[in-house]
């Protein structure tokens, strides 16, 4: 009797998980995160966590509280698979986990969560998911192990000691995406089992460093106009952004853009976006603090120079009259092949410190807000352009704050419907005007009286 209570208490469990994955999935607008999900080895369960809440992007702050939680009670041996490109697609296309069991390639997986009790995040902001290995690390306070399953065996653990171990499991997609993912279980499989062979507790981790399919609510796109930051198009690739760690404080500058044009003496625009962002840029020379940040960009081989380096230089300022700290950016510098171009950024780049700073278009032409420094004239052969600009150099939490955008409140649009809107409102006053002038006749032909006669002079 208490066997059979206990197996409808797990099947209880395991069909609220799928409804809030499915009610997850089916609320998300823009699948552009990935899935996390958290287990223990057998005899160790995870503390009672809050699940998200239904159509919660989790950032790496709340992961940071997530892990911080577990650990109160789990093993500190920490097995994190981290696969190239996961989604929560994967899951319910290949059945498994969350789907039709009858063909499920995840065997393993869906073993060790019958174990245990697991922690399913459906939805992880791909900025924080690109930092999951930094962020263990620093709650651990240990470096993290990149090991294979022939090089765990070679290993000496102790339960006693705190450990991360990573594994990465590689992804394609197309045809080959079900196998490497079936190949992706037979590891976690047979990891778990050197494990428990040993009689090491752990805790494992799942999830991947970017999104293996994003596609978009059709009826929630179709006609919009709208300004959404970061938010990517189902044929777009997409780009996580820089994140700069400071080994003394953590995170502390996020920096990202669709396009970052430069060229040189109206030369071909040379785009260092796709250069930017694929995780193996260098931001050697990257600095910051409580009062400066300084981000700087690395690359080789632009527009004809051998080193060319891309910095941005802010700093946070305390204005009495908002009574409030403000980011500022102060320069755009650009040092190539030992000369450099100073631009000087004007006074619409800023926004308060604990948000980040959005911008449809950063230029030095057209109504610029980066300006020629003065005293060089090296900064005139350049021309800079970036669109959708968004950055964030104070109170970096793993994923971008609440975006100040540098447009105006009063855009054309709103100045034409503001003066179409006085004028009706004229024309009707007017109106109302001219009828409360009306009056009516204060004499009028009585038909019972006497005619009125008019007597003509002969």
């Amino acid at each position: 009797m208490t066997e059979e209570v206990g197996c409808r208490s797990v099947s209880a469990l395991k069909m609220a998980l799928i409804s809030l994955l499915f009610t997850l999935i089916s609320l998300s607008t823009c699948r552009a995160q990935v899935p996390l999900i958290m287990w223990t080895s057998d005899g160790y369960s995870l503390p009672a966590l809050a699940e998200p809440a239904a159509g919660e992007i989790v950032s790496g702050g709340k992961l940071v509280s997530y892990l911080k939680s577990a650990l109160t009670t789990s093993p500190h041996t920490m097995v994190l698979f981290l696969q190239d490109e996961l989604s929560i697609d994967d899951f319910t296309v290949y059945g498994g986990v969350f789907g039709n069991k009858q063909d499920s390639i995840f065997v393993n997986l869906e073993a060790a969560l019958d174990a245990s009790t697991p922690l399913v995040v459906p939805s992880l902001a791909w900025s924080a998911a690109g930092s999951v290995q930094e962020l263990f690390q620093e709650e651990l306070g240990v470096p993290a192990r990149r090991v294979d399953l022939a090089g765990l065996t070679q290993l000496q653990l102790s339960s006693s000691q705190p450990s991360l171990l990573v594994f990465s499991l590689p992804y394609t997609s197309g045809t080959q995406s079900k196998e490497l993912l079936r190949k992706s279980d037979e590891t976690i499989g047979d990891v778990l089992a050197l494990l428990k062979t040993r009689g090491l507790p752990y805790t494992a981790v799942y999830t991947g460093l970017r999104p293996s399919h994003v596609t978009e609510n059709t009826h929630m796109t179709e006609g919009f106009a709208g300004r959404s930051l970061l938010q990517m198009s189902a044929e777009a690739t997409v780009k996580p952004p820089i994140l700069f760690n400071s080994t003394t404080s953590g995170p502390c500058i996020l920096f990202w853009a669709n396009v970052l044009n430069v060229s040189y003496e109206q030369g071909s625009p040379f785009d260092l976006a796709p250069l930017t962002f694929n995780n193996t840029i260098s931001l050697d020379g990257s600095v910051c603090n409580e009062t400066e940040s300084r981000l700087v960009l690395n690359y080789k081989n632009v527009t004809g120079f051998q080193s060319f380096q891309l910095v941005f230089v802010m700093r946070k300022t305390f204005f009495p009259v908002s009574a409030r700290d403000w980011m500022v950016m102060e320069h755009v510098v650009l040092n190539y092949d030992g000369q450099t171009a100073l631009f000087n950024a004007s006074r619409d780049i800023y926004t308060p410190a604990e948000y980040s700073f959005h911008c449809q278009r950063v230029s030095n032409t057209q109504s610029p807000l980066l300006v020629a420094n003065s005293t060089t004239d090296n900064a005139t052969k350049w021309t800079i352009l970036f669109t959708d600009f968004q950055i964030q150099s104070f109170n970096v939490t793993g994923d971008f704050s609440y975006a100040s955008d540098c447009a105006s409140f009063f855009t054309p649009g709103i100045w034409m419907g503001l003066v179409t809107t006085l004028l009706m409102v004229f024309i009707l006053t007017y109106g109302l005007h001219m009828i409360m002038q009306l009056r009516t006749m204060d004499r009028f032909d009585d038909p019972k009286g006497p005619a009125i006669s008019v007597p003509l002079n002969e």
